[in-house]
């Protein structure tokens, strides 16, 4: 584990935090470029399940096909780009069909019927599928990429494949999903989930269990940043009692059963990997200084089904709420101050090499060069 510092390093200006210019600049350079977190492979039960992912102005439906696989595809209909579906989620029978003027599509997105088009000279239904949007599956783990030519998937995530196989992910299911709604900007809520340099004073529970100083990064550069934390001896897993709330996940076991580890998965993703169950918060911009964060709780399906586990599970969410709802709190205090005219940058501690990182990271993504 290195023990890289930032010490004396600057922040970023305050306009990366309030400025629509930027705003859309990372629409352009990383949204639109780069690989999403969409959802989990369990949401898709069965051929013809459905999610929606908005981002931006885009709509994406993610669904399971007739032949069990995954296929992502914009919600606009080939006629007059009608949107399709505009449930968040549900079940589409065996087609997709526009409201409105019926145009009908399969589960893998080819044109079956467009009423009275055969009386158009030429017209042939093949050349009308859904647009496509290019999907890979990690984890279980649903991602896309809405570049033209995007990287593919194993080279992009090459430093995070095989990595975390012990926590046995994919058959892992949803116990609780959260949704919060925060006046912050998104890059305040990658960095506050960074750094544990803040836990002594704003988490009093979370340091009890993992001191800050018992922390370290395996992941220092790049678009994936992290590590693990140590916990003290008398705890086991971040619950309200400390203790593990289900057996431990897959081949967790070792070492593995004294740390959580706490990865950034750049640029809408934060993986929390315990012992005995994996916290994903999924971060949706809205604007400059909105975001949406989903958090979703995954545990094994024989705990989630079992009813005595329930208070145990509960126990994992309340321990997670509160500390989120504390985080919160201080970054939308945070985009306040980021927000005068006062703040042009300020300076990282030897605790916040993580931050660097993200910031390196993101400004390497919008071509700028600030001096940081």
């Amino acid at each position: 584990m290195s023990t890289r510092t930032a010490s004396g390093a600057k922040t970023l200006p305050g306009k990366y935090y309030t400025s629509e210019e930027i705003f859309q600049l990372e629409s352009k350079n990383i949204f639109s470029k780069q690989w999403l977190y969409a959802g989990r492979i369990c949401q898709l039960k069965n051929a013809g399940s459905y999610f929606l992912f908005n981002i931006d102005h885009e709509s994406i439906i993610i669904l399971r096909d007739q032949n069990e696989g995954v296929k992502a595809f914009y919600n606009v209909c080939r006629h007059r780009g009608t949107r399709l579906c505009s449930e968040a989620e549900g079940k589409f029978s065996k087609t997709i069909q526009c409201p409105y003027h019926a145009w009908t599509y399969d589960l893998q997105g080819n044109l079956l019927a467009a009423p009275n088009m055969n009386e158009v000279t030429g017209f042939d239904n093949a050349d009308y599928p859904l647009h496509e949007v290019e999907l890979a599956v990690w984890e279980g783990g649903i991602f896309i990429n809405l570049a033209e030519e995007p990287e593919p998937f194993e080279k992009a995530f090459k430093p995070l494949i095989g990595k975390f196989e012990q926590w046995n992910m994919p058959e892992l299911a949803i116990a609780h999903h959260l949704v919060y709604e925060m006046e912050a900007n998104w890059k305040l809520i990658f960095q506050n989930y960074s750094e544990c340099y803040h836990c002594p004073n704003l988490h009093p529970q979370l340091n009890r269990l993992t001191p800050f100083r018992n922390s370290a990064n395996d992941l220092e550069e790049g678009p994936f940043l992290g590590g693990p934390m140590k916990f003290t001896q008398d705890f086991e897993s971040m619950t309200m009692s400390g203790r593990r709330c289900a057996a431990p996940l897959g081949g967790i076991s070792g070492e593995d059963l004294r740390l959580v580890y706490y990865y950034t998965i750049f640029p809408n993703m934060l993986l929390s990997l315990h012992p005995d169950y994996v916290l994903i918060h999924q971060i949706h911009r809205q604007s400059p200084t909105h975001t949406r964060i989903v958090c979703d709780w995954l545990f094994h399906p024989d705990v989630i089904a079992d009813k005595n586990a329930q208070d145990r599970i509960k126990s994992a969410v309340d321990f997670w709420d509160m500390t989120n709802l504390q985080d919160w709190t201080v970054c939308e205090q945070m985009q306040k101050g980021t927000g005068s005219r006062r703040f042009t940058h300020g300076y990282y501690s030897g605790q916040e090499g993580i931050l660097l990182a993200l910031d390196k990271e993101l400004l390497k993504a919008l071509g700028h060069d600030e001096p940081i």
